[in-house]
Parts: C-alpha cells; sequence; structure tokens
C-alpha cells in the first residue's frame, strides 16, 4: 500500500491524481494533502479521501479549514507552514510524493523528499530549472526514485531503453541519438505575429487541447514551458542541450519521442489527459488503469509536425541561451518568467512584454555567472534577487 502525500492537491494535477487514487484503493492511500489558496477544496479532499494529514500557508487558513471541514468525522492533523510541507514528507509513512505546487515555492519540499529517499512524482518543472544540479545528487545520494509526470518526460521515460527505474543518471542511455519534445503551439500558433501585443489573458489561458491552471496556461502560449522542459530533460535524462530539440505538433497526440543511433525513433501517444503519465507514475513499473477512455486512431486523421518559429515564440529560444548560460541563467529565467507571467495576468504588462521582462533579467544573470550555487539557500538568495530585478522591470512598462 503506498502512501501518497499530495503537494498541490487543489491544482489541476493534484485532482487528476485523486481521481487515479480513486480507481485504486487496494494499493494507493491518501496519507496528506497540501493546498494554497483552495482551502475549502481541500477540506473536501481530505474528508473523501481520509487524509491523516493537510497542511495550509498560514493560521488563517487552517482556521478556514476547519469551518470548511464537512463532517462530523474527526479533523486531521492540520500543519501550517512551508517547513511543515518539508517535515510531513519526510515521515517515516511516507512512501511516495507527488510535487505538484507550482513555481520555485514547491522546490523546498521537492528536495526534502529527495533527501528522505522517497518516490518523488514531479510535476513541478521548477525544481530541475532552479535547482537540477542539487535535486539529482540528493536523489543518487539518498537512493530516492524520481519519476516524472510531465507528459513529454513521461513519455520519454517510457520510450527510453532499459530505463534506470527513475534514478539520476550521469550520461545518456547508451544507443540514444536525441530527444523529441513535442508542442502544441498554444492558442497563438497560427495568430498575426502584430496581434500578440493585445492578447489578453483569457486568450493566452484558452488553450486548445488541454485544460490547465492560468500560470501553466499562458507559458504553454508563450512556449516558455517547453524551454523549461528541455531544461528538465537535460537533468532527467543527462542529455546535452545540442540533443534535445523541440517540435511543434497541434494534435498533441504524440507526447514525445526518443530517436535512437540506428534511426528508429520510438513514440509515445494519447489522449491529452495527465491521468496518463499520473498513473504511470503510481503503478510503476506496473501499468494500472488511468481511468482514461479508448482513443480512436481512425479519427484523428492526420498528425502534424513543425519547427518552432522563435519570433513567434521567443521565450523558447530564451530557455535554450539560458541552458546554455548555465545554472545562474536557468534560476533567472524561471523567476523572471513567474514574475512577468504574474503581471500580465493582473493587466499591468502585455504579453509581449513577457520575453522582454525575461531576456532583461538574463542579461542581470550573466553577471553572475560565477554566483555559487551548492545550497538551497544559494539557489532561493539568487531567485529572490531576479525577482526583485523583474519586478522593477514590470514596473517601467507600467509606467
Amino acid at each position: 500500500m503506498q502512501q501518497i502525500c499530495i503537494l498541490g492537491s487543489t491544482g489541476s494535477i493534484g485532482k487528476s491524481t485523486l481521481d487515479v487514487i480513486s480507481r485504486h484503493t487496494d494499493t494507493l492511500a491518501v496519507y496528506a494533502l497540501s493546498a494554497y489558496n483552495r482551502i475549502e477544496a481541500l477540506a473536501r479532499q481530505a474528508h473523501t479521501f481520509h487524509a491523516k494529514v493537510v497542511v495550509v500557508p498560514t493560521d488563517a487558513a487552517a482556521a478556514r479549514f476547519r469551518l470548511a471541514w464537512p463532517g462530523a468525522r474527526r479533523l486531521p492533523d492540520i500543519r501550517v507552514g512551508a517547513q511543515a510541507l518539508c517535515d510531513t514528507v519526510q515521515e517515516d509513512v511516507v512512501t511516495t510524493v507527488m510535487a505538484a505546487i507550482v513555481g520555485a515555492a514547491g522546490l523546498p519540499s521537492t528536495l526534502a523528499a529527495a533527501n528522505a529517499g522517497k518516490r518523488v512524482l514531479l510535476a513541478n518543472k521548477e525544481a530541475l530549472v532552479a535547482a537540477g544540479g542539487l535535486l539529482m545528487q540528493a536523489v543518487r545520494a539518498n537512493g530516492a526514485q524520481l519519476l516524472p509526470v510531465d507528459s513529454e518526460h513521461n513519455a520519454i521515460f517510457q520510450c527510453m531503453p532499459e530505463c534506470d527505474a527513475g534514478g539520476a543518471p550521469l550520461e545518456p542511455a547508451k544507443g540514444v541519438r536525441r530527444l523529441l519534445l513535442t508542442a502544441s503551439g498554444g492558442p497563438f500558433r497560427t495568430a498575426a505575429l502584430d496581434a500578440l501585443a493585445d492578447v489578453t489573458p483569457a486568450q493566452a489561458c484558452a488553450h486548445p487541447n488541454w485544460s490547465m491552471g492560468q500560470k501553466i496556461s499562458v507559458d504553454s502560449a508563450t512556449m516558455v514551458n517547453k524551454g523549461l522542459e528541455v531544461i528538465e530533460a537535460h537533468w532527467l535524462f543527462a542529455m546535452p542541450p545540442d540533443r534535445i530539440q523541440v517540435v511543434i505538433h497541434p494534435q498533441s497526440i504524440v507526447h514525445s519521442m526518443v530517436e535512437y543511433l540506428d534511426g528508429s525513433i520510438l513514440a509515445q501517444l494519447g489522449q491529452p489527459d495527465m491521468r496518463t503519465p499520473i498513473a504511470y507514475s503510481l503503478g510503476f513499473p506496473d501499468r494500472i488503469d488511468s481511468g482514461v477512455g479508448l482513443m480512436d486512431l481512425a479519427t484523428l486523421g492526420r498528425l502534424d509536425f513543425e519547427e518552432p518559429d522563435f519570433n513567434r515564440f521567443p521565450c523558447l529560444k530564451l530557455s535554450f541561451d539560458a541552458l546554455h548560460a548555465g545554472q545562474p541563467a536557468c534560476i533567472a529565467l524561471n523567476a523572471a518568467n513567474e514574475v512577468a507571467v504574474d503581471c500580465f495576468l493582473k493587466g499591468k504588462i502585455r504579453y509581449t512584454e513577457i520575453a522582454r521582462i525575461i531576456e532583461g533579467c538574463l542579461d542581470h544573470a550573466a553577471g553572475r555567472a560565477s554566483t555559487t550555487l551548492d545550497t538551497l539557500d544559494d539557489v532561493l538568495a539568487l531567485d529572490d534577487q531576479v525577482r526583485q530585478v523583474a519586478r522593477e522591470l514590470c514596473l517601467l512598462k507600467i509606467t
């Protein structure tokens, strides 16, 4: 029986994870849940799945949870604050941690789970983008298991030869020539370039294939999410940047591919439903029912592929630039994007200014190429510095 801790249980990944768990209550159990804003939803989840522990950000949120508790059943143990997340994932009873907190906020608890030798289901891109070296070292040193939940990396993991059961490889898998990450192209794949400056948050969040939260939806529109995934793939599979390629695939049926030295390409196909990679990760090495229905290949008609246009998606090019520049630039990329997207969603900057904010922060990070990043505190300190620079740049755009 896996005892599962879901970090970010009220988000789209968390809800899909609970859906899969509900289908396998003989082998999967919820131990702990966490949420930041949707406290009433957290109470309903904890009640339904008999969670033993919940973690909320503040005492006020804890009070809201108590008020929202829907039944006479005994309340779970209510814990408060970021340190409580780290303490919870390290408990002996916890076997599996779904790391689904969006942004750099999920980094400390993800690293704590790896340091405790847990099975970590990684749905948080930023943990590898901002602290890839630290996280992979923690996985190796503590015998943790790292399984990617992002549909693209999960697809690659499934297509890899003799997978190492979620370890942290030091070199590319034997016989692999390159990794091919697919991207839908988002809602503006064919939009006129001169119209992008007037894009609204609602338009940017209207993804054609996937149902996601606001932040990740905007990231998909700018394709910075694919850039973050390139950096993730570099760390997960020890793959040099020049052996990772991004391909636009509007149908989102081929989730990614692995090309071998003999010219073979293995692809993982499936419906655009996150329950598939979640079920694969929860059941690994076995395959379990995800709740996803049959896919009728005959109705697809065609599968299209095209090269990404860096003029349309400058954030993707900036992501490759950051990976080549090193860890400080990757931290800057992620921090700047989080600040810029938040400002865009609040109507403070234009859609096209997201890339300009990121570029300005990468220029700032270039002067810190020799920054020491040996600890989590080092990473978070640089992250804080870049966020301040990004806020200042956003303010300049506003004024």
